[in-house]
């Protein structure tokens, strides 16, 4: 079935304000925050009976939205202080034309991922988002030799009743930081990986389980209230552990 996406482009206040209403807009809603400014990029994403058009262009796309953009952020592992400025420079490069496409489903609801990097994703509850991205915000304003690379992806979904979901019960905010690897360097991001995580843990988060995290099973104990049973299940049906791994053992035992 064919999807559309519509891009926007609005303050922080304005989205983190109006969060309902941006909400209530699209069957899919996310937005980009661009660090180190006021700047946002909102996605509508929706299902569409219109035909397929596209503004997608190799130049703005590829030329400048990647290989120019790759190698600002090399230059800028050496004067971190350019962070801010690039991210501010793409976001009115790029993010500043209102845009609209529609194409197959499995073209709109994806994303090309073409940056190495290093990435950390919590699901907090919805209510706590402005709480948490104003926070984290803040933090950077106060901190200005830590840096961010845009952007901080905020997505939304609905609670469900999977054990170990980082949506168990409850409806969630996804927020997402980034650091990317220019030509495979990896760049400083410990003072904001660690913020980053002090937030997410006192507005309630649970982190994927696919990114990175420090967690432990006393952090899942509190995280989740269903672990120690899911922990039984997993004992009943594995009792030698012929799947556990180091992360696993990481965060069963």
């Amino acid at each position: 079935k064919p999807g559309q996406i519509r891009n926007h482009f609005y303050p922080v206040s304005q989205v983190l304000n109006n969060l309902d209403s941006h909400l209530k807009k699209s069957e899919y809603f996310r937005f980009l925050w661009f660090p180190h400014s006021e700047n946002v990029s909102v996605i509508y994403q929706d299902h569409t009976n219109k035909p397929p058009s596209s503004s997608a262009n190799w130049f703005w796309d590829y030329a400048v939205g990647f290989y120019l953009l790759e190698f600002l952020l090399w230059i800028s592992s050496f004067l971190p202080g350019l962070v801010g400025w690039i991210n501010r420079f793409f976001f009115w490069l790029l993010f500043t034309r209102k845009k609209e496409s529609s194409d197959l489903s499995h073209r709109i609801f994806t994303y090309e991922c073409r940056f190495k990097q290093h990435v950390q994703d919590w699901a907090i509850p919805r209510e706590k988002t402005k709480e948490a991205l104003l926070e984290l915000k803040a933090m950077l304003e106060a901190h200005p030799k830590m840096v961010a690379h845009y952007p901080v992806e905020v997505r939304f979904t609905r609670g469900d009743d999977i054990l170990l979901s980082p949506c168990f019960q409850r409806d969630s905010c996804y927020m997402n930081i980034i650091m990317y690897r220019p030509y495979g360097k990896d760049v400083p991001r410990l003072d904001y990986w660690l913020t980053y995580e002090t937030i997410m843990k006192k507005v309630g988060g649970r982190p994927h389980w696919a990114k990175a995290h420090n967690c432990t099973r006393k952090d899942f104990e509190k995280m989740y209230p269903a672990f120690l049973k899911f922990c039984a299940i997993r004992e009943k049906l594995d009792p030698t552990g012929m799947f556990l791994n180091a992360y696993l053992e990481k965060v069963f035992y």
